[in-house]
């Protein structure tokens, strides 16, 4: 099984802080409804009634063409950093297909490489993307709004 890795810790205690997302604006506060807010840091949802920062995010260090940016959630008071390699996360359990593509090691969209999957066939698709060498990671977003939710690296 190849690795999942939610965002970094200091970069999620970074915007907690207040640091600019990925258009230079702060992150916004909210409340979550309960209702598909997964934390892109604890890989699990956001309960009723708690805070949390909704902030457009880029997942890639330097803008390019391919540096596709959208929102995300976090949960606004600590928590844990997903890092089970064993299990699903529960914010990638509950929608039933997942976008998912390859990136190669210059940070670009590897082309052929972009599928709608299945949630119970994930980890069999990543597997087929990672066979091919010019693939460095994989992203998973949400197939019908194209938000990140995390990174796939190779096991």
């Amino acid at each position: 099984m190849h690795r999942i890795s939610a965002l970094p810790t200091e970069q999620v205690q970074a915007y907690r802080a207040g640091a600019p997302d990925g258009y230079g604006n702060p992150p916004e506060r909210a409340i979550s409804n309960g209702a598909g807010n997964p934390c892109r840091h604890c890989l699990t949802y956001i309960p009723k009634g708690k805070d949390m920062l909704v902030l457009a995010h880029r997942p890639f260090s330097e803008t390019q063409p391919y540096a596709e940016t959208g929102p995300i959630f976090i949960c606004a008071e600590p928590c844990l950093r997903y890092e089970d390699r064993d299990a699903l996360p529960e914010a990638l359990s509950d929608s039933p297909n997942y976008l998912i593509k390859g990136y190669g090691w210059d940070d670009r969209i590897v082309y052929g490489t972009g599928i709608i999957a299945p949630q119970a066939q994930l980890q069999e698709t990543a597997e087929n993307i990672f066979a091919r060498s010019d693939v460095a990671y994989i992203h998973v977003r949400s197939a019908l709004n194209n938000c990140y939710h995390a990174r796939i690296d190779r096991a």
